[in-house]
């Protein structure tokens, strides 16, 4: 059940950690304050490194570097085929150095290391290889007026853009935020979660290498209550985009309400339901429903954490789903026997864990899991709960952990 993987990862190098400073107008600095803090390996519980804590002076310096490069600088000026040939020589750096890349996401994060190089650092460089050939493909429209007038529309850059990255995918959602704003011309700082500041470090220095102009993209970390709300806030950013938390898109709203009205984009959390009718093949469903509560450790916002199965077969899923369960295997993501890593740090593990101990409570049937596994590190058992009721805390809360809450329909 949820078991930890044997195989021998003891020969794998872990990568030399290059980056921990701030990236500020080009250039690796210090926190202004000085102050760092610790970045956590979840496989085992113990410190990486310790990196530049940026605060609110760091976040005014990194608008400026941002602002005085759009204003004055060579990016938004360029043509757009010009930006998306440098885009594209940033998405090659980012394919020669896919191992390192993994490596980092799997000792911050606890991603499995054989899934990022084959999934999320891949999908990076395409990402910045689509939108480099959007850049010189944004156009206007020329309208017709019921009188002799001309009129048209043309498209620009918003200006400096403010990032705020989660903590599940790391590499994946620096660049679904990065790529579009290069693109179009923005200039921007990018806050990755303290949880996971380590790729996006070397994501800023792979900028520099590929030619990206100073000031055009800064990298601050830090924690959200000091540089998340200073970059939210800021009188001089112009957009900020954030995805994370109901609670906490509800802070980056109003303090862009209440600074400057900036635009503002959000992608917040999810309780996704997976419904199966009798006439659905039981054993790939039980599948599907499975990797969707899973993938990613159930760090995920469209985790099937909900799963409502028609009563003709749901004997026979439940069966199913829990065989499955039990011989999913949980261990170290270098490991590559692992189907399922640590949880990304502490706070995350006792979080799911209570959540566990609520199902109990309220009376759903604990079917499989419900334990840590291992004797280090952040490791969760595959849990399934059966009897769950619509009222009770791990059907209505967003659990981001490998918790199912199954349900039966007429």
């Amino acid at each position: 059940m949820g078991s930890i993987g044997n195989s021998d990862v003891s020969s794998f190098k872990l990568p030399k950690i290059k980056f921990t400073k701030l990236f500020i107008n080009g250039e690796f600095v210090d926190a202004v304050s000085g102050n760092t803090f610790e970045t956590i390996d979840p496989r085992t519980g113990e410190v990486i490194t310790r990196v530049a804590e940026g605060g609110k002076e760091d976040i005014d310096l990194a608008v400026k570097a941002a602002r005085d490069a759009f204003d004055k600088g060579a990016w938004p000026r360029m043509s757009g085929f010009e930006r998306g040939r440098i885009m594209m020589k940033y998405a090659d750096l980012i394919d020669e150095n896919i191992e390192e890349l993994a490596a980092l996401d799997a000792i911050d994060a606890g991603k499995l290391f054989s899934w990022g190089k084959a999934l999320d650092i891949p999908q990076c460089s395409q990402l910045l290889r689509y939108y480099a050939g959007a850049a010189d493909k944004i156009h206007g429209e020329t309208l017709k007026m019921s009188r002799d007038l001309q009129a048209y529309t043309l498209r620009e850059p918003i200006g400096v853009v403010g990032h705020i990255i989660p903590w599940n995918f790391p590499s994946m959602m620096f660049f679904m935020k990065v790529s579009p704003s290069l693109a179009a011309g923005c200039t921007m700082i990018v806050k990755p979660a303290e949880q996971t500041p380590l790729s996006a470090l070397f994501y800023a220095h792979l900028a520099k290498q590929a030619g990206i102009p100073d000031g055009v993209i800064n990298v601050v970390t830090g924690f959200g209550p000091k540089a998340g709300a200073a970059l939210s806030s800021h009188m001089d950013v112009d957009k900020i985009s954030f995805t994370g938390s109901t609670d906490v898109g509800r802070l980056v709203m109003q303090a862009a309400a209440q600074s400057n009205l900036k635009v503002v984009s959000l992608e917040l959390g999810g309780k996704s339901p997976v419904i199966i009718f009798d006439d659905a093949d039981v054993d790939m469903a039980a599948d599907l429903a499975l990797l969707g509560i899973v993938y990613n450790k159930g760090e995920i916002c469209v985790a099937g954490s909900r799963v409502y199965v028609q009563e003709g077969i749901y004997d026979k899923f439940v069966q199913k789903v829990a065989e499955k369960a039990k011989a999913w295997v949980v261990g170290d993501p270098f490991d590559p026997l692992s189907q399922q890593g640590p949880q990304v740090d502490k706070n995350q593990f006792e979080k799911i864990l209570s959540y566990i101990e609520h199902g109990k409570r309220e009376g759903a049937t604990l079917l499989t899991g419900g334990k840590a596994c291992g004797e280090k590190g952040y490791y969760i058992e595959p849990t399934i709960f059966t009897d769950a009721k619509e009222d009770m805390l791990i059907v209505k809360d967003e659990i981001f952990g490998p918790v199912m809450s199954l349900m039966k329909f007429k």
